[in-house]
């Protein structure tokens, strides 16, 4: 029989560890590694186990129609869940501490209940003194929300069990909530794992609406991520940076709806105020007419969006070129520097680059490489590129422009908000916008206007010979 194994788990991000350790190697925490206790030895014992009782099996077919949905009320919010919050369903929303978590998903609860739903408040980290503070100042007072303090995961059972059942149960946070089923203290993976469980299991049974705040690590990650992400349904990220008016909320996972799915958010003085138009947010006011910017019609999850990505070259002061970038992969700047030295002769190899993304977004999709090509070009010649002139689409490691995808998308968004160019890749079928294709960096270099450097003569003598 196989002997059963101690299992220790970082308390902060959910790794296994064979043994302790005082530092976590997955996330860097100290002193987070907890025993979590013997494992049951594999197989068990064959003597006790009974044989189990068949299911029928089923074919793929189906006649159900697609889950109903309860809109909150909040457009934005609706939006990134699919369309409304599913009945039975789980949602996990985490983000930084202070970043709207709690106001978000208030304001959520007091918009569901104003229109007659019922819709309940669970705080484990505010009193309900302070609750009542914030959604004062937000103007949700007169919300009919049920609102209550506990910790406990019985105690809120029971509680829920004894009233009308809620149509929509927000905790807030899941980190706060303990079980007396076990020992181990509050916030551990254990403790999580359980109490999730017990909440889920009863929002199924019900038919509730279930949503779960929860704490990020140091790196961005929900804490417990491997213990409460495979038991909810839907996992969203709200995001924002301190330095910036507006938030993000992006859906990572969505058994009922698109993932990737992005809903913006201004923060005011009343709470969260909803963008319907977020790309003339990002754009801003592009009066001047300076080079080394241009403009990326991206697409969010199902939403197009344009922003502006700024680009600087300068001569370097030190021994090592700089490169610093904001809202962008590293990496990807590295290999686009790359490709416009080797294919486009540019020579920006001694020069500090840096490149930003306006408003303080974050892009992912490969199609930006074509614009922050085109405002890299930009600022190392000084040439300033066109107001009413958009950019999307790949480069690949031969100079060449790859498609991109949903590009009608796109280029509608653009036309909407008055643009009238666009550098697009080849085959690419426009409409509303002149668009000009881009085969290759050569393309794109001339059409800027900006001269192709000569090759070196020592490349070219070895290129002859």
């Amino acid at each position: 029989m196989a002997k059963s194994q101690v299992s220790f788990a970082c308390q902060s991000c959910g790794a296994v560890h064979s043994k302790w350790s005082g530092r976590c190697d997955a996330c860097g925490g100290w002193n987070t590694i907890v025993e979590e206790g013997a494992a049951p030895p594999i197989g068990g014992d064959a003597r006790k186990r009974t044989r189990g009782r068949p299911f029928a099996l089923e074919d793929l077919k189906t006649d159900d129609e697609h889950p109903p949905r309860r809109p909150t009320g909040i457009a934005e919010f609706d939006r990134v869940c699919g369309g409304g919050l599913v009945p039975g369903s789980a949602l996990l929303v985490g983000g930084d501490p202070g970043i709207g978590k709690s106001t978000l998903i208030l304001q959520a609860l007091a918009a569901y209940a104003n229109v007659g739903g019922r819709s309940v408040y669970i705080s484990g980290e505010e009193a309900m003194a302070q609750v009542r503070l914030r959604a004062a100042r937000m103007g949700l007072s007169d919300a009919p929300v049920a609102l209550g303090s506990a910790t406990c995961v019985e105690d809120i059972l029971s509680t829920l069990d004894s009233g009308p059942a809620p149509s929509i149960i927000a905790i807030d946070s899941i980190q706060t909530i303990w079980t007396s089923a076990l020992e181990a203290a509050p916030g551990t993976i254990a403790q999580v794992r359980t109490a999730s469980f017990d909440l889920v299991r009863y929002a199924k049974s019900t038919g509730a609406a279930l949503i779960l705040v929860g704490h990020v690590t140091k790196d961005g990650q929900i804490a417990g991520p491997k213990a409460v992400e495979h038991l909810v349904d839907a996992v969203l990220y709200f995001e924002g940076e301190r330095g910036h008016h507006f938030r993000l909320l992006r859906a990572v996972k969505n058994r009922f709806g698109p993932t990737d799915e992005i809903g913006v958010f201004e923060m005011t003085g009343k709470g969260l105020a909803e963008i319907p138009n977020p790309s003339a947010l990002f754009l801003g006011d592009r009066s001047s007419l300076s080079p080394g910017t241009a403009v990326f019609a991206a697409i969010e999850g199902t939403r197009p969006l344009l922003m502006e990505i700024q680009a600087l070259t300068a001569q370097t002061g030190y021994g090592t070129p700089r490169r610093a970038v904001v809202g962008w992969d590293t990496g990807r700047l590295a290999m686009i520097l790359a490709v416009l030295d080797a294919r486009g002769g540019l020579g920006m190899g001694g020069h500090d680059v840096y490149l930003n993304v306006a408003g303080g977004l974050k892009i992912g999709e490969p199609a930006a490489d074509l614009a922050a090509a085109a405002a890299l070009i930009s600022s190392f010649h000084g040439r300033a590129l066109p107001k009413d002139t958009v950019f999307f689409g790949e480069i690949s490691l031969s100079g060449d422009v790859r498609p991109a995808p949903q590009a009608e998308l796109r280029l509608k968004e653009a036309a909407k908000l008055g643009f009238t160019k666009a550098y697009v890749p080849p085959g690419t079928r426009a409409e509303g916008l002149a668009a000009t294709e881009v085969k290759d960096i050569a393309e794109l270099l001339a059409l800027i206007g900006a001269p192709r450097a000569a090759r070196p003569q020592a490349v070219r003598g070895r290129m002859e010979s």
